[in-house]
C-alpha cells in the first residue's frame, strides 16, 4: 500500500513549489508567525527526514551548492510529478471534518499564494464537501432523536461544526473576495 504524504510534506512541497531551497532556509519558512508557524512547528531533524523521503518518492530532486569553507549544502526542486501532485492536492478539499485545523489551512495558505482561481475552485470544493457532511449528519440525527438521545446530541453536535465550518468558509471568501453570501447566490452558475 502506497502511502500518502503527509499534510506537512504537501506543504513543504509548497513552499519548493514557489523556489527552490536548502534545508534551512524551509525550516525558516515553515517557522514563519505570520504564515504556517501560526498551524504547527517542526523541529529540523523531522525536516530532513521529510525531505529525504518526499525524494525518494521522486516528488524532488537535489542539487549540492558550494558554499566555501563550509560543506555544500542540498538545495531542492520540485520534479514535474511533485509539481504535479502538490497542484492536485492544494485544489482539493479535505475528507474529513478533523483534517480542516491543519491540512485545509494549508492548503487554503498555498491557493491564496497560487492565485484567486484556486483559492475560488479550493473554497467552492471545501463548501460542497461540508454540505455533503452535514446532510448525512442530518439524516443520521433524523432517525435517532426519540430512540437515542445520546446518538442524537453526538449528531447535533456535529452538525453545529459543519455549520461553522460552512460560515468559516463564508468568511474566507469575503476576506479574500471582499464578496458577501449576497453576492455569492447572484453570481451565474
Amino acid at each position: 500500500m502506497k502511502r500518502t504524504p503527509l499534510t506537512i510534506e504537501w506543504s513543504l512541497l509548497g513552499l519548493i513549489h514557489q523556489q527552490p531551497m536548502h534545508g534551512y532556509e524551509l525550516h525558516q519558512r515553515l517557522s514563519n508567525a505570520e504564515g504556517l508557524g501560526l498551524v504547527w512547528r517542526l523541529k529540523q531533524s523531522q525536516l530532513y527526514a521529510l525531505l529525504s523521503r518526499l525524494e525518494a518518492r521522486g516528488y524532488l530532486s537535489a542539487t549540492l551548492e558550494s558554499q566555501e569553507p563550509r560543506p555544500p549544502r542540498k538545495v531542492f526542486s520540485l520534479t514535474t510529478s511533485g509539481r504535479d501532485a502538490f497542484l492536485e492536492w492544494v485544489q482539493s478539499p479535505v475528507s474529513r471534518g478533523r483534517d480542516f485545523r491543519m491540512e485545509f489551512l494549508a492548503k487554503l495558505y498555498f491557493a491564496h499564494l497560487e492565485g484567486k482561481t484556486t483559492v475560488q475552485h479550493l473554497l467552492e470544493r471545501q463548501r460542497e464537501a461540508c454540505q455533503n457532511w452535514k446532510a448525512a449528519q442530518e439524516a443520521e440525527a433524523d432517525t435517532s432523536r426519540e430512540a437515542a438521545p445520546y446518538q442524537w446530541l453526538v449528531y447535533q453536535f456535529r452538525i453545529g461544526q459543519m455549520q461553522a465550518m460552512l460560515d468559516w468558509l463564508d468568511t474566507c471568501e469575503q476576506t479574500l473576495f471582499n464578496l458577501t453570501p449576497e453576492d455569492r447566490e447572484n453570481e451565474p452558475s
